[in-house]
């Protein structure tokens, strides 16, 4: 090898060293967390703290998870789709809270986020094994391929009885996306969000859990839930941080 060569390899290797430095020291770490709400009151499992909406008694949540999928971020002009990102968000840990961490190796100021309450209809039709997304899991149905997009369970406490409560809600068509701004004004960028479990049964107006106690399979009482995806998360204020 001449030494022509030899310097021609010698400057594309510090070529391409020079690129993976310059890309590693303008990733951005940023961090999704959503804090779970009942209305204005923090998410407490299994005690009797939540009035019905649209009737008498209160309810306590025994479970509750959801998917959110598709995320994208957006800066003036530019769009990053975030690959693989189905998450199954769910409350029942340590923290209290679900934290989605991404590494974005982009040097762009993001100011807006984009992503789905649930898996989308091309996921929901086939079985990838991406993400959180498992067809074996409690989120899929087992009556056809495709997933629960939120799971709900709980009961309500009447002065004469109690009610079993049960939504699982997961048809293409209630899948919807939201986009909120982004705040990452701070370092590590941390955005905080949100998720208000009430909004599901507000969505077309205040629903009485005892007239509704379960939806499963009915299209039109899980549209009536799904209404509420568009108020599901919302950009935390200073009054739930």
């Amino acid at each position: 090898m001449n030494i022509t060569k030899i310097i021609f390899l010698i400057v594309e290797i510090f070529s391409v060293l020079t690129a993976c430095m310059e890309q590693a020291s303008t990733a951005q770490k940023i961090t999704l967390r959503l804090l779970p709400y009942v209305g204005q009151q923090p998410l407490i499992f299994n005690e009797y703290r939540y009035s019905n909406p649209g009737g008498k008694g209160h309810f306590k949540i025994r479970d509750f998870q959801f998917y959110l999928s598709n995320i994208r971020l957006s800066a003036e002009g530019h769009v990053y789709r975030v690959p693989d990102s189905y998450h199954l968000v769910r409350f029942d840990n340590e923290n209290g809270f679900y934290e989605i961490d991404l590494t974005i190796k982009e040097p762009y100021p993001f100011s807006q986020i984009t992503f789905g309450v649930g898996v989308d209809e091309k996921a929901n039709a086939t079985i990838l094994n991406v993400g959180d997304l498992d067809p074996n899991s409690r989120m899929a149905w087992n009556w056809e391929v495709g997933y629960k997009f939120i799971l709900f369970e709980g009961f309500l406490s009447l002065s004469e009885d109690t009610i079993p409560l049960v939504y699982h809600i997961g048809f293409d068509e209630n899948y919807t996306e939201l986009s909120l701004p982004l705040h990452l004004a701070d370092t590590p960028h941390v955005s905080i969000f949100k998720v208000d479990i009430l909004s599901l049964f507000n969505g077309q107006g205040a629903l009485d859990l005892a007239e509704i106690p379960s939806v499963k399979f009915d299209r039109q009482d899980a549209r009536q839930i799904a209404a509420g995806f568009a108020h599901l998360i919302s950009t935390c204020d200073a009054s739930c941080t």
